[in-house]
């Protein structure tokens, strides 16, 4: 009886639900209505606690892959595209190799993934962005949303060093560049 008081609101939440939606249940029904309903929010309280612990673990990123481009507004406006041969560059007009997949790995960090050329945007010691073929964690990078509405890169492995394109559309060595320069704000672009 113990467990039956305290799901008791929310089988009032489910009645009142179940009655928002349906019309109102004739007199001598009510009480199969009620057990039904009753039913009704047990069952959803359960998958509902299971979508609380998930959201709080800040796992419910995991998994969800978003394709997109990366657009800095430096110069006159660059994509960051992946070429098969490992070298990362600034492209002005979108083309197969500045498509990127992005994966979240932990919370508020991803990788970024080249489509075309299969090879992961990664980040040496030295602050030198390279083409990896294998996840490691120099290809994890922590996505900072800027007051701009824009995203700064950071290396996960190497802390300080971003992501950056110069005006010609190389890239700026992570060590040299932050997040104030306007050459790592990149705007993620379908």
């Amino acid at each position: 009886m113990s467990s039956l008081k305290s799901k008791l609101p929310l089988l009032l939440y489910g009645i009142l639900l179940c009655s928002s939606f349906a019309p109102l249940p004739v007199i001598s029904s009510q009480r199969r209505t009620i057990r039904s309903a009753s039913s009704l929010v047990l069952a959803s309280s359960s998958s509902w606690d299971r979508r609380e612990v998930t959201a709080r673990d800040g796992e419910y990123l995991l998994g969800i892959k978003r394709l997109r481009r990366l657009y800095c507004n430096v110069g006159i406006g660059f994509h960051i595209q992946v070429l098969p041969n490992g070298k990362i560059t600034g492209v002005h007009n979108e083309n197969r190799y500045s498509l990127l997949e992005m994966s979240p790995v932990e919370r508020g960090v991803v990788t970024l993934f080249g489509v075309k050329s299969g090879l992961f945007i990664a980040m040496s010691d030295n602050g030198k962005l390279y083409g990896s073929g294998h996840f490691n964690d120099d290809c994890k990078f922590k996505e900072n949303l800027l007051a701009n509405n824009y995203n700064a890169y950071e290396s996960a492995a190497h802390p300080g060093m971003y992501i950056g394109l110069s005006r010609t559309g190389k890239t700026k060595r992570g060590n040299r560049v932050t997040p104030t320069m306007t050459m790592t704000h990149f705007l993620p672009r379908i």
